[in-house]
């Protein structure tokens, strides 16, 4: 039988074991563990599209989107077209949006951002790419976006139309409000929008309040459309798009009138739909024990009463009898998991020495352990386990904090510029000063920090880092600096982690042999740098799993300033008192320049320490929701297996 792409489509991603529909979801959607194993299994349905039209003589018509989600996606079809020799002369292209204005030549542009990552590494025709003109004159540009509507109806329509979505709902830029039947225009920008383009940008006043954009229409006369979403960021949206009704605040859900469109997700992008979030709603379960513990919490939230006072009508009113079948009574199932979430509670995350840790989350056989708490970002120890960093120092054990990029970037240039102009008054006779003042006056928004400016932005993190570890008690010698080389770009795209990167990892973990390892899991982190982070760790991991010392060592990961774990995820929670609260906003404090007006803020307009303390409070409150005890506030940790 012969396949269309629909159909092979289909049967790739049910042999990838992901395929599933419920009675919930409105359009057709596969999961996958990473977006890395997803975004190649895209590119290659790509691929084997431009292969059967070139067969035939006929050419490919892509629609083509930006933004972090497809780059993975290029890359791999870069990668097909070097090593087996996938030809992109009959492939004919169209960008679905570009800002306004907005130069060709600016680093932000989504012309520079397409020859970046898959024009200039391909042989597809310079004629054959289009992408809309940033700089078209205001007279003209109705009637620019007419032809740029007619060039696609004149190659015969789109043939696979490649997509990501905002969380505004947005596919391409047409924002909340448009129309299902829309046409290429003009548009105005979304402020959320603009807030998530801001870390790219240096700041939302840098963020170009319109755009050109292909209309909903155009989209959904693609014969063949695929949607990417990554992180949990995007689970939300997702949520409201999959399985809510067709509405023009959530542009994307004029999509459940295509067809032929499959939304591809990894894992945090997924946590909200009913089959993940809740599946005992939508099917029989095979109850695990974290499934349990999942069912359990989320119908204390659901009924508000704690998990010793749930009753079995309680579960029985909300699809859960089949659980009740296995564990006998509520009451035997409610003391079971309440005791569960209570063996979570640790005053003392390094273990408690001399005492029974057969109910707790650490182990005191080793009564002081070697710890090494990676921090992506030099400030991110703090915020994020201030508290449990405190404690560790406190109780005794060999604390080492590994900052693994010097965080150059997020410091403004006027921060950088106060700095030199102090160190020029103080040495007046050097003129490093005055290189760094006169490139950083110059500087334009198209410019690349000086090796120099980079230094000296380095610097004024490390001495806030140094200022913050002195604080909590920590001897500067148990401070490392890694600046992992895959940061040093001097711009917010970075370069892909290298065996340099892997070898500094590696030599640290193996000099200090560590008992623990902290660090950062929040991979919805919205500059990327903390999966990256997070990427080279694992490899490290991997590296060095069967030397004898890693079989002491465990792996607990936290959660930075963007989300926290979910209740029935934490394996361990460290409770702060009020005078560790303030301990941890202190040791924040000494990183000034990422205090006022930080340059990577997302929508979030509150401070990041006040932005964790609420979300510390948060986690505390969580727990005594559920009957446990009451604390000032929680830091929270999951254990990873390696």
């Amino acid at each position: 039988m012969k396949l269309d792409i629909a159909d092979y489509n289909s049967i790739v991603y049910r042999e990838a074991g992901k395929f599933e529909e419920t009675r919930f979801e409105k359009i057709h959607n596969v999961i996958f563990k990473t977006s890395n194993e997803a975004s190649i299994l895209v590119a290659h349905e790509i691929a084997d599209l431009i292969r059967g039209k070139a067969a035939k003589n006929q050419t490919c018509v892509l629609g083509l989107a930006t933004g972090s989600s497809p780059i993975k996606v290029y890359e791999e079809l870069v990668r097909m077209h070097k090593e087996e020799g996938l030809s992109f002369v009959n492939v004919i292209t169209f960008n679905l949006d570009e800002y306004y204005p907005m130069d060709k030549s600016n680093i932000q542009s989504y012309h520079y951002f397409m020859h970046q990552h898959l024009f200039d590494h391909v042989d597809i025709l310079p004629e054959n790419v289009h992408i809309p003109d940033g700089k078209v004159s205001p007279d003209e540009l109705y009637q620019y976006c007419i032809d740029y509507e007619l060039k696609i109806k004149a190659v015969g329509g789109i043939d696979f139309q490649l997509l990501g979505i905002g969380r505004t709902g947005h596919i391409g830029f047409n924002e909340p409000g448009s129309h299902y039947n829309s046409a290429t225009r003009s548009i105005t920008l979304d402020h959320l929008t603009r807030s998530d383009a801001a870390h790219s940008f240096l700041g939302i006043d840098n963020v170009p309040r319109k755009a050109i954009t292909m209309g909903v229409g155009t989209v959904r006369n693609a014969r063949r459309i695929v949607l990417l979403a990554w992180g949990v960021s995007k689970a939300e949206i997702i949520k409201k798009t999959v399985e809510g009704e067709i509405a023009a605040h959530v542009p994307a859900t004029y999509l459940q009138e295509h067809d032929n469109t499959t939304f591809v997700l990894d894992e945090g992008a997924s946590e909200e739909l009913t089959r993940v979030k809740t599946p005992w709603l939508v099917t029989s379960c095979v109850w695990t024990e974290e499934l349990k513990l999942k069912a359990v919490v989320w119908l204390s939230e659901l009924t508000g009463k704690p998990i010793l006072k749930l009753t079995d009508k309680d579960y029985n009113d909300n699809g859960m009898s089949g659980l009740l079948t296995e564990e006998g009574t509520a009451y035997d199932l409610n003391i079971k998991m309440f005791n569960k979430l209570q063996h979570t509670i640790t005053g003392w995350p390094g273990g408690k020495p001399n005492a029974d840790d057969s109910n707790r989350p650490e182990r005191a056989d080793i009564p002081k352990k070697r710890v090494i708490i990676f921090s992506p970002h030099p400030d991110d120890d703090v915020i994020s386990m201030g508290g449990t960093f405190d404690r560790l120092v406190e109780q005794g054990h060999e604390v080492h904090i590994a900052y693994q990029t010097s965080g150059n970037i997020a410091v403004s240039d006027e921060e950088a510029l106060k700095f030199a102009e102090i160190s020029k008054a103080l040495n007046s006779h050097s003129n490093g000063a005055d290189v760094i003042i006169e490139f950083l006056k110059k500087k334009t928004q198209n410019d690349v920090d000086s090796l120099e400016a980079r230094k000296l932005k380095a610097m004024i993190r490390r001495s806030e880092s140094l200022a913050a570890t002195r604080y909590l008690g920590l001897p500067d010698d148990q401070v490392h600096f890694l600046d992992l080389p895959f940061y040093e770009t001097g711009t917010i795209k970075k370069n892909n982690l290298s065996q340099d990167d892997l070898e500094i990892m590696c030599n640290l973990i193996e000099n200090i042999k560590p008992h623990q390892i902290y660090a950062a899991g929040d991979l919805a982190d919205p500059h990327g740098t903390h999966k990256v982070c997070l990427d080279v760790l694992f490899e490290a991991l991997d590296v060095l799993k069967q030397r004898d010392y890693m079989k002491d060592c465990w792996v607990w990961l936290y959660r930075g300033a963007w989300h926290e774990w979910e209740t029935y995820q934490i394996e361990m929670a460290v409770p702060l008192s009020p005078d560790q609260v303030l301990r941890k906003r202190h040791a924040i404090f000494y990183h000034q320049t990422q205090k006022d007006g930080v340059m990577f803020q997302g929508d979030d307009s509150r401070e990041f320490w006040v932005r964790v303390e609420d979300r510390n409070r948060l986690t505390a409150k969580k727990y005594n929701d559920l009957g446990l005890a009451e604390y000032a506030a929680i830091e929270a940790f999951k254990r990873y297996h390696f």
